[in-house]
């Protein structure tokens, strides 16, 4: 896989991201002739330019999706646009949806535009669960990117980048995580708070979503949704496990159910209903065919060990069984996301 990345110019879009920047600290590792990353968080813009200014094939630039022209002139000489920028908070996007619709929409067809210009080799959208049956602005926005990124790959002519996406859910120990609120909660004596002890989430660590991102990028024969296969929690478990680890005497520390939060599903969708007939096995994931076939040329889908298309049912957190405490200890503990003592 490494081999592929040889002397390619990479774009990585929302590079100061919890994704983007694990892009930019894996991708930085291996032999890429160049990195660029934009991004339009000014602050963290600096000071990720000053970690790796000693790198000189990284060059961190500052510019926004909505400047179609800064695009435009950003992914000139790239091969590979890995575009994670988006605005990802659910209650801000429903607050202001003029603003998701200009990011998350208008932004990811000025990337495919750019991309189309350029003639670069293949353009990977990261997209949310939220995508699938969405009950938000968010989680409709980013349902429209991957539309557009399909729609895209559909209408491509031969020298046209390849257009795909990738899908995930909960990214443990990023900003946006439940951990560093318990860990707060916790550290303050209580309470800890749930909305639903019901409530199941597909979760995965960053480095594990990066690495099948970047696993992604040449599997992808062009419009497919790339589903990352991940394990599920049940949201009182990990509360529970994190009050055990963590507190001096977890006795003391209360846990209080507060209710769901408008528009919260108490599982997680990564698949709808209507994917199942059109969507193949993999080992590390499920890969969603186009509805619509291409329009100027015939794609063959083709991935290593892969069966007929077509799956029994949605991938769905409540219809996964979910790790045990014990197994939810371990994996926090192995891949470091309880943090150091209190």
């Amino acid at each position: 896989m490494k081999k592929r990345w040889q002397n390619k110019h990479v774009l990585i879009t929302g590079v100061c991201g919890t994704i983007g920047k694990e892009l930019l600290r894996q991708l930085a590792h291996m032999n890429v002739a160049s990195i660029t990353g934009l991004d339009n968080n000014e602050t963290e813009l600096f000071f990720l330019t000053e970690h790796y200014r000693h790198r000189g094939h990284i060059h961190l630039y500052l510019g926004d999706l909505r400047d179609r022209d800064k695009l435009v002139k950003t992914m000139q000489g790239i091969d590979i646009v890995l575009h994670a920028a988006a605005l990802k908070h659910v209650i801000l996007c429903e607050q202001n949806p003029e603003d998701a619709v200009k990011t998350n929409i208008l932004g990811t067809q000025n990337i495919i535009d750019a991309a189309m210009y350029n003639r670069v080799e293949r353009v990977i959208f990261t997209s949310s669960d939220k995508a699938v049956n969405p009950t938000n602005v968010m989680g409709t926005s980013k349902l429209m990117g991957e539309r557009l990124m399909t729609a895209a790959n559909a209408h491509r002519h031969a020298g046209d980048p390849v257009f795909a996406s990738t899908r995930f859910g909960n990214v443990l120990g990023s900003r946006g995580s439940v951990l560093p609120l318990f860990r707060k909660q916790i550290e303050a004596g209580g309470p800890l708070t749930l909305t639903d002890p019901r409530m199941t989430r597909f979760v995965m660590t960053v480095e594990q979503a990066v690495e099948l991102v970047i696993e992604s990028v040449f599997m992808a024969c062009g419009g497919e949704v790339f589903v990352t296969k991940m394990p599920v929690m049940r949201i009182q478990d990990i509360a529970e496990v994190m009050v055990y680890a963590l507190a001096a005497d977890p006795n003391r520390v209360e846990i209080r159910v507060i209710g769901n939060k408008p528009g919260e599903k108490l599982y997680e969708e990564l698949m709808s209903a209507e994917e199942t007939r059109r969507t193949v096995e993999i080992d590390n994931y499920f890969i969603v065919l186009p509805a619509f076939k291409s329009v100027y040329e015939s794609i063959h889908y083709d991935y290593p060990n892969m069966g007929e298309p077509g799956i029994e049912e949605p991938y769905n957190s409540a219809l996964q069984t979910p790790m045990n405490q014990q197994e939810l200890l371990q994996y926090l503990k192995l891949h470091g996301l309880l943090g150091g003592e209190l």
